[in-house]
């Protein structure tokens, strides 16, 4: 089984799935941040393929940044200015080749995460 990446992004505040999240992939490597990918979640919360497939999957520390402003100002009529939350960030490892699930579940003044599956 090889590995790969997926993510799911919920708006816990109203209860359904946050659509236009964009979302930044990125590699660590000691100081170095290696940007590999840009995403946005569709109208199910999810990505429509892998973050990272298969084919391009490595073991190693990764970052995911949901920029979740947007989505919020969006979804609540928030003014950019009153905004809590705008970058998540999620640094996380994996370690063995698996399918690797990081979900984000949002609201406009907090979010949680989780390895799901």
């Amino acid at each position: 089984m090889s590995g790969y990446l997926t993510t799911h992004i919920l708006d816990t505040a109203k209860g359904r799935p946050a659509e236009g999240v964009r979302i930044d992939l990125f590699r660590l490597e000691g100081d170095h941040r290696i940007h590999l990918k840009i995403m946005h979640s569709n109208s199910d919360g999810r990505t429509d393929a892998p973050i990272l497939p298969e084919d391009k999957f490595q073991t190693g520390v990764y970052e995911l940044i949901f920029n979740a402003g947007d989505y919020i100002i969006h979804s609540t009529g928030t003014d950019r200015s009153e905004l809590f939350l705008d970058r998540v960030p999620i640094q996380f490892n994996m370690a063995k080749e698996a399918h690797y699930h990081v979900p984000l579940l949002l609201s406009p003044f907090g979010y949680s995460t989780y390895r799901g599956s």
